[in-house]
């Protein structure tokens, strides 16, 4: 699947897909706490722990996302198709 095709899938997704929808909404929130954190100077050992965390679940998040990419495109689901 080429990068035109991924971003058709995930856009469709994001469209149709309740889940789908949800698991980029939280990975956006995360992504915009993670800009702030990056943003200080000097973050206490609360911030750097919640840094980590959020990097974690982020990752989480973004692995369950491509996962459910690639069994709707398993399934031929495909925008396009």
């Amino acid at each position: 699947m080429n990068v035109a095709e991924t971003e058709a899938l995930k856009q469709q997704l994001l469209a149709t897909n309740t889940e789908f929808a949800a698991l980029a909404q939280e990975h956006h929130q995360y992504e915009e706490r993670l800009s702030e954190l990056a943003e200080l100077h000097y973050p206490s050992d609360e911030e750097q722990m919640e840094e980590a965390t959020l990097k974690k679940k982020k990752l989480f998040l973004k692995d369950q996302m491509e996962a459910m990419m690639r069994q709707y495109k398993e399934q031929g689901q495909v925008a396009g198709r």
